[in-house]
């Protein structure tokens, strides 16, 4: 059992798209040889010094994370500053920022919301309206009793209340699987969870049904609507949302040959060489992730949105669309980060504020971040699973380097919070997850987050680096990181922590000892020394005709038959853990025969547990038979058994059938 939680945190570590993913730490960086003083908002930043700057980072950084090639675009008062290519998109191949198309995973997300904005816009939308008004009715949302419909608002925020599902759909590598996008919303419609509005939860189901809303709008596939709309006219010729598959009726036209030429190369890198991967397909979620791009073409995008939707002449959206782009999207959620109508808010050095989004599939990794203060706008991308160690880096250094005053670090800590550690100490539990079956079992595993705080008042978190501090700042349940422009949020109710917000739109609930992992090891170790007791008795007493009842030799066999299947979950549980380290064959090969069997096994071995309790009551009504002391042993073995049982029920796991 701890083998298999410790896999499990390589998986959780690992991520998936738009989910926080860790990385190995980025090099520290030396500052540019003449830093010289930090430059006014509207003071531009010397090419040359940006260069410097951005070479450093990227260099020590890929060294250090193993990173196979990254691409670098910064524009500032509507021109290119800096576009640049790092190592290598693909055998013999450097990348090219013109040429070299990377995956920019749910940074399509922000042309989605561009498309449904120029809706509203035009009159054809309306944030507060229903989405099922302009779906399909096979592709609508379900009503859920008590709640109202689910709104363009809450999906733009990723508060619609869904359930969020990623193994086997979100991504496949083989183009025989690839489903069309209203085929995918109805096979792949989630559970609503969550009232409306309330919950913040990450959602690429929700994203996709905005995307093809604005299809049925527009009479025309998502990716034409795209193309039209947004890539045609910013004359962004090599970006596309079209993946190369072999050409099919009833799917859109695939990638074009010459783009598909210039593709990066996914990477893993395996402790001491590159592994190029399989292609990740995404067509059946177009609208949330499936775009490919280049460093040049995102300038461009960043210049069109620093510039209110005009470039070179031509203009893609008008200021309503503009103003909303900067312009939190209001929600009744108390605590809440602001969410900007489907983008994101940093918090950047020096106070700035970013709006932007990143994106991730399993090996490519992007940030795009536009801050009209500075009319400065940064994208990065990588194509190693590694990349989160530069692309959640670069965007922030840059800033601090040319405009953040120097900071007095580490900001001071709070006695009073060092003497109340209990208000927000405790594990907590992310909302985006399944709610029921074996997606939701290995979701209990990875995640959840320990928040502590340390005697000296401040608190620490996990985040993209690894371990976060964090000082209070502000009012209760806010703070802010000791040593950068992070701040972290939590949700109050009775003096005590009850939710945290570590980003934007992902929200995690406090949850007691039966939902934390320590618990199942805890219980799973106690199950595995009970396990060897049961099975060691027998041989011990072999040849030793000692008296019993019918009751408690029947019991003897429930408990023996019983940790034999415990032990066959375990065994199924490890098999499955062993390959956990790497994503892609979880996401691709789900449900795992492994984990199937453990769940089965588990679930035989439950009811057997339960009739073990039951008949352990029987064991203690005839003074004949077992002394005391073999009684307790029994019936500590059968409530140890049947506490493993629950908690595995409540995780999912009981459910071989849901997966």
């Amino acid at each position: 059992m701890q083998a298999f939680l410790m896999a499990a945190v390589l998986l959780a570590s690992a991520g998936a798209n738009a989910q926080p993913a860790s990385g190995p730490a980025p090099a520290p960086i030396p500052p540019p040889a003449q830093s010289g003083a930090r430059l006014a908002p509207g003071q531009p930043i010397p090419p040359d010094q940006l260069e410097a700057l951005v070479d450093g980072v990227a260099n020590a950084t890929m060294a250090h994370a193993h990173i196979a090639g990254a691409a670098v675009a910064v524009v500032q008062n509507g021109q290119v500053v800096l576009k640049k290519g790092y190592g290598f998109a693909g055998p013999g191949r450097p990348v090219d920022p013109d040429r070299t198309l990377f995956r920019i995973a749910s940074i399509s997300k922000t042309f989605t919301w561009i498309a449904a904005l120029k809706e509203v816009e035009a009159g054809r939308m309306a944030l507060d309206a229903p989405i099922n008004r302009y779906l399909p009715p096979d592709d609508a949302v379900p009503d859920a009793a008590g709640w109202r419909q689910v709104e363009l608002r809450d999906l733009m925020t990723h508060t619609p209340g869904f359930e969020d599902r990623t193994f086997d759909h979100l991504f496949t590598d083989k183009p025989s699987k690839i489903r069309p996008l209203e085929t995918q919303l109805r096979l792949a419609r989630p559970r609503r969870v969550f009232a409306p509005g309330t919950t913040p939860a990450y959602s690429n189901y929700g994203a996709a049904l905005t995307g093809e809303a604005v299809s049925r709008l527009e009479g025309a596939p998502y990716q034409s609507v795209i193309e039209r709309e947004i890539l045609g006219p910013l004359g962004m010729a090599h970006t596309t949302f079209r993946e190369p598959y072999p050409a099919r009726a009833d799917l859109p036209a695939p990638m074009a040959t010459a783009l598909a030429a210039d593709r990066s190369v996914g990477y893993r890198w395996s402790g001491d060489t590159f592994e190029p991967q399989t292609y990740e397909y995404i067509t059946q979620g177009a609208p949330a992730g499936a775009g490919s791009s280049t460093a040049g073409d995102m300038a461009r995008y960043m210049l069109a949105i620093l510039g209110d939707g005009q470039l070179d002449g031509a203009r893609i959206y008008g200021p309503q669309v503009a103003a909303a782009l900067r312009t939190p999207l209001p929600i009744d959620v108390k605590g809440a980060p602001p969410v900007d109508h489907g983008f994101f808010e940093y918090e950047l050095p020096g106070g700035f504020i970013g709006h932007g989004h990143d994106g991730d599939t399993i090996w490519f990794h992007s940030t795009m971040v536009t801050i009209p203060q500075l009319g400065l706008g940064i994208f990065v991308t990588t194509n190693t699973s590694t990349g989160p160690a530069l692309t959640a880096e670069l965007p922030g250094r840059i800033v601090e380097r040319f405009y953040a005053p120097p900071q007095p670090f580490p900001r001071p800590g709070s006695p009073q919070l060092g003497a109340h550690a209990a208000v927000y100490a405790g594990t907590y539990l992310t909302n985006r997850r399944p709610f029921t079956g074996l997606e939701k079992f290995v979701y209990m595993l990875i995640g959840g987050a320990r928040i502590g705080v340390t005697p000296d008042g401040r608190l620490t978190a996990p985040g993209p680096g690894g371990l976060q501090v964090f000082a209070p700042d502000g009012p209760p349940g806010h703070f802010h990181a000791v040593s950068g422009p992070d701040v972290t949020d939590f949700e109050l109710a009775g003096g005590r922590a009850v939710r945290w917000y570590p980003l934007a739109v992902i929200s995690y609930d406090r949850v007691g000892p039966l939902y934390q992992a320590t618990t199942l090891g805890l219980v799973g170790c106690l199950a595995v020394l009970a396990i060897v007791a049961v099975l060691v008795g027998p041989a011990l007493r072999f040849r030793r005709d000692l008296p019993q009842t019918a009751a408690q030799r029947t019991l003897t066999l429930l408990q023996i038959a019983a940790s034999l299947a415990w032990l066959a979950c375990f065994v199924g549980l490890a098999l499955f853990a062993s390959k956990a380290s790497n994503q892609a064959e979880i996401l691709y090969t789900w449900p795992s025969p492994t984990l199937v069997a453990g769940s089965i096994a588990a679930l035989v071995a439950a009811l057997l547990s339960a009739a073990g309790l039951v008949l352990a009551a029987f064991a203690w009504r005839s003074s004949e038979g077992w002394g005391v002391w073999r009684k307790l042993r029994t019936s500590m073995t059968a409530l140890v058994f049947a506490a493993l049982a629950l908690q595995l029920g409540l995780w999912g796991l009981l459910e071989p059938w849901n997966t």
